[in-house]
């Protein structure tokens, strides 16, 4: 069973819980008419796109580490690019350009969910049917676990105007502990299939 809330800052901090953190990528997708494109030993500026800033600041470093540790020279733009100036695109593209970068990294939660389980204390008709009547009350189990769904999408930011989508995927992380939790794994998850796919250095 599952139950939708609204994706807000404060939704995302009061509801993730402290338990073991498992993020999976859910889709990939990679432009299939550009060649083969290596970002070792290139800039990527990294955006996190949160109203909340503390969860910006720390999905950046994370991501920026991730891809510095693979090859590229990752960096942080939330000093660069403030989400409270309200920037245009073309100001915000000139801004990474003139910081040398060579591609553009954005990250934002766009999806949290609840799943509810119930497991019932008895799978046999027989021992539910005698236990059932001498008890009267016999609880099962209910488990609920929080998922939320992070979307990053890598651009080009070539010489000329117009920059390219290069790469995208979707990713869910299960019961992520706390807001730096979320971010650090999220980070992980997305610079490892970005090696895979020859993006950055393994």
């Amino acid at each position: 069973m599952f139950r939708r809330k609204p994706v807000t800052a404060l939704t995302v901090g009061l509801t993730l819980l402290a338990a073991c953190a498992n993020t999976t990528l859910t889709s990939t997708w990679r432009a299939p008419d550009v060649q083969r494109v290596s970002f070792v030993g290139k800039s990527i500026g990294v955006v996190f796109i949160t109203d909340a800033e503390s969860m910006r600041r720390t999905g950046e470093n994370a991501l920026a580490r991730e891809l510095s540790a693979r090859g590229a020279r990752g960096f942080a733009t939330f000093l660069m690019l403030p989400g409270d100036q309200h920037l245009d695109a073309e100001v915000a593209q000139a801004r990474l350009k003139t910081a040398g970068a060579d591609a553009a990294v954005f990250m934002r939660v766009v999806g949290q969910e609840q799943r509810i389980t119930y497991s019932p204390p008895y799978r046999g008709f027989g021992p539910y049917w005698g236990m059932g009547w001498r008890t009267m009350y016999q609880p099962g189990t209910v488990r609920t676990d929080t998922l939320v769904s992070v979307e990053t999408l890598v651009y080009s930011l070539p010489d000329a105007r117009t920059s390219q989508l290069l790469w995208a995927s979707t990713s869910r992380t299960t019961n992520p502990a706390g807001l730096d939790g979320l971010v650090r794994d999220v980070a992980a998850a997305t610079a490892r299939a970005m090696a895979n796919e020859g993006f950055l250095a393994r």
